[in-house]
């Protein structure tokens, strides 16, 4: 039996996830991790994301970061979360 050459293959796009936070219309700032930021911010638009976001719409994006791994986008979200709100507001403002 004869296997076609490994670039013949269909290769798996790998999409690598992000870290976001969206300004939510009270002003509060939500953090989260996705693979596609734009679906993700439209749920949330659209009041099917989190049940945060839902209760303070409208949300727009604030800030992302593309992580290298899935581990290490939780790992900054987490990190992320247990910020001050100053703290937070840094990370938004590129400082």
């Amino acid at each position: 039996m004869e296997f076609p050459h490994e670039s013949a293959l269909p290769r798996k796009i790998v999409s690598l996830p992000w870290v976001y936070m969206l300004r939510c219309g009270d002003g509060s700032l939500y953090t989260g991790v996705a693979k596609d930021v734009s679906a993700r911010l439209k749920q949330h638009q659209d009041g099917k994301g989190a049940r945060y976001t839902r209760a303070h719409l409208p949300v727009e994006l604030a800030w992302s970061k593309e992580c290298d791994t899935w581990s290490e986008g939780l790992k900054e979200e987490i990190r992320i979360k247990r910020l001050d709100r100053e703290a937070k507001e840094r990370i938004v403002n590129g400082n």
